[in-house]
């Protein structure tokens, strides 16, 4: 009994000295990254950010854009997953992380995609610029032509790989937005999630470089790079219960920092947020009153799409209110917009959809009133 009664004591000494610490879900990680950001996909919100715009080299995350260019061209027709690029000297010739390529060696394009996401192949990164625009240099006017097309005022690139170059910078925003517009291609899914893999019938073994892959749940990609001026980093992508978030780490000191950081960052988001459908408008959609037309009203309907970001805890608080726009006066076309319907929480706006007329109502005219009238009149 004595040695039983010790034991609780020590125990409760224990407790006292080294109490369990319990984080709040809503406390924002610790990061020690130079730089980071969490972002939603499907909103674009920012939901923790650290020195977002500070403009720093990103080594291999770059291949994020030169894999925008490569998915776009596919989708154009360009080129096709089959396609055949036979390796110039230039390419042949990188250094860093590559696959080795030879002068004259042809590999297809879905396996130089395959080399550039799973290991970061810079010489598979150059054969594809050359086969998307005929030279790299021509390809990396392309890259910057599309990050201001994209708003990424941080940027600039100087090549497709990301080996350390002068004045080749980026920001944590820019990372997540270009990493954003690369998961508008469903078929670049098809390549992150690989862990394990062969090119050259076997011959060479692809291994993913972002070990997340292994160690988290709901990670969907996208792409780590390391140099020495741009430090560990990594672009991590994550979907849980139709939450789709970006997790940017920019100059970690260390790989498993990146990796720790960016999972703490997708955590935090998970924790916190939820997506939201937006719900069936409270009030019925019907029609609109029409004036100086040859009807008087007309059908209207609300394309309703997309998700809310809501916190957690809030996601039956929504209300919806139906704006149609006074005095609609005719001739209306078909998709013309005649109001919107509003959905709020709290009093804060979270999304607005336009109400749009559903037919085409023509102005009144007196001949097409006496034709009405007259053919009513012949057939009663």
């Amino acid at each position: 009994m004595k040695k039983l009664i010790s034991l609780l004591l020590i125990l409760l000494l224990m407790l006292n000295i080294c109490p369990i610490i319990t984080a709040k879900a809503d406390s924002q990680p610790d990061v020690t990254a130079p730089a980071a950001l969490l972002m939603d996909y499907e909103t674009g919100k920012i939901l923790y950010e650290k020195n977002c715009h500070e403009k720093r080299p990103c080594a291999s995350i770059t291949k994020v854009m030169t894999l925008c260019l490569i998915f776009e061209s596919i989708e154009s027709g360009k080129f096709g997953y089959d396609t055949i690029v036979t390796t110039s000297p230039y390419a042949a010739a990188m250094d860093g992380s590559d696959i080795w390529l030879v002068e004259g060696e042809q590999m297809s394009v879905n396996d130089l995609i395959k080399a550039i996401v799973v290991v970061s192949a810079n010489d598979a990164a150059v054969a594809m610029a050359e086969c998307v625009s005929g030279s790299e240099a021509a390809f990396v006017q392309e890259m910057n032509k599309k990050a201001k097309s994209l708003g990424m005022n941080d940027t600039t690139f100087k090549n497709c790989n990301g080996l350390d170059e002068d004045g080749h910078v980026t920001s944590a925003y820019d990372v997540a937005v270009m990493s954003r517009e690369l998961m508008k291609h469903d078929d670049i899914y098809n390549y992150t999630s690989i862990w394990l893999d062969y090119i050259r019938d076997g011959a060479t073994q692809l291994v993913n470089t972002n070990k997340l892959l292994k160690s988290y749940n709901g990670i969907t990609g996208l792409k780590t790079g390391t140099t020495s001026k741009a430090g560990a980093c990594i672009s991590a992508t994550a979907q849980r219960d139709g939450l789709n978030l970006i997790s940017v780490i920019l100059g970690a000191a260390t790989t498993s920092e990146r990796f720790d950081e960016a999972a703490a960052l997708l955590d935090y988001g998970f924790a916190n947020y939820s997506s939201v459908t937006p719900p069936l408008p409270e009030e019925p959609l019907s029609s609109a009153a029409v004036t100086k037309g040859m009807k008087t009203e007309t059908a209207v309907k609300c394309d309703i799409n997309g998700k809310f970001l809501m916190k957690k805890g809030e996601e039956t608080n929504i209300a919806s209110e139906t704006q149609i726009s006074e005095n609609i006066e005719a001739p209306i076309k078909q998709g013309q917009t005649v109001g919107k319907l509003i959905y709020k929480s709290n009093g804060i706006v979270l999304g607005e959809f336009p109400i749009t007329a559903a037919e085409e109502i023509a102005a009144i005219n007196f001949k097409d009133v006496f034709l009405v009238l007259f053919n009513s009149f012949i057939t009663s």
